[in-house]
């Protein structure tokens, strides 16, 4: 991916020096005293993300345990966040990598919006390490990379690349950016209102209608990420050789039952939040051979 020597975002804060509130380190779990690998470790970790399930369930399973796979529903608290302190320019390379990407998303869809006679907003983003306050609540590595739509912040916690490349087979930089342009997608549904409506729907329908929703929520990110990167490419030309087939296998590597497969054994469609391997990759093939938002309705198309 071609990204060196293009704007960086002002609006990424790296808070990775921070009081975590909980003794330091990562919470949720241990990676000792239990026997457990690294690798069973980071299944956890993402599946908790990808999929909505407890990481200590996963490492109770994968260790022999029980357990129920869940979705919990995000709490919403306040809990705001705004640095007091204006972000400082970082030498850290995959800093400025963060930086770049998201100001690229902002670029595009910047100009999205302004085609469309609207503004965009540009999100935050928030490179945390361990654990961090949310408008949403406290929010763990555990977690993987996570959009918070009640203080617009996008939250990374950058050791998950190291998963994504080392433990889920998903190298590559552009692998990288297609899961912030993911994250930006989130954002990209919150503020049309999209994030907003699904919210509403919880409570008064069942947990697997949810689901089904959760996942047309998700394949549209998906799909929202594959238009940056059309965008990106036309204005910039930032892919290189190799570059999406990288976004791929990684939309690949998290679908539901690909994760699943992994950490349980066995797939259920019925739980998936996500979306399956093929289904993300579709959809993020479907936003970047168009170019097009309005390919990527996902509630009126079959997600497939």
């Amino acid at each position: 991916m071609r990204w060196k020597g293009n704007r960086q975002s002002d609006n990424v804060e790296d808070a990775r020096d921070e009081a975590s509130g909980g003794g330091g380190g990562r919470q949720g779990f241990s990676l000792g005293g239990g026997g457990l690998s690294l690798g069973t470790v980071a299944i956890a970790l993402v599946a908790s993300y990808f999929l909505g399930i407890n990481p200590m369930t996963v490492l109770n399973m994968l260790s022999g345990g029980g357990g129920v796979v869940s979705s919990p529903a995000p709490s919403q608290v306040s809990d705001p966040t705004a640095s007091t302190q204006p972000p400082q320019p970082s030498q850290d390379p995959q800093v400025q990598f963060v930086a770049t990407v998201l100001a690229d998303t902002e670029d595009v869809w910047g100009e999205i919006f302004k085609q469309a006679g609207g503004t965009y907003e540009n999100p935050k983003l928030k490179i945390f390490r361990g654990a961090t306050s949310t408008a949403c609540g406290r929010g763990e590595s555990a977690m993987g990379p996570f959009y918070c739509p009640a203080d617009h912040k996008v939250y990374v916690d950058l050791a998950f690349y190291d998963t994504l490349r080392d433990r889920l087979g998903a190298p590559g930089d552009f692998a990288q950016a297609y899961v912030i342009a993911h994250e930006v997608g989130h954002h990209v549904q919150n503020l049309l209102g999209t994030s907003a409506k699904l919210d509403e729907a919880r409570g008064r329908i069942s947990k697997a209608q949810y689901n089904a929703l959760s996942v047309r929520l998700e394949l549209q990110a998906d799909c929202f990420a594959g238009v940056w990167a059309n965008h990106a490419q036309r204005s910039r030309q930032i892919i290189e050789a190799g570059d999406i087939e990288e976004a791929l296998n990684a939309a690949s590597q998290i679908g539901d039952d690909t994760l699943q497969r992994k950490s349980q054994g066995q797939v259920v469609p019925e739980s998936f939040t996500h979306g399956s391997s093929q289904q993300r990759v579709s959809w993020f093939k479907r936003g970047f051979e168009s170019g097009d938002i309005n390919q990527c309705n996902t509630f009126t198309k079959q997600p497939v």
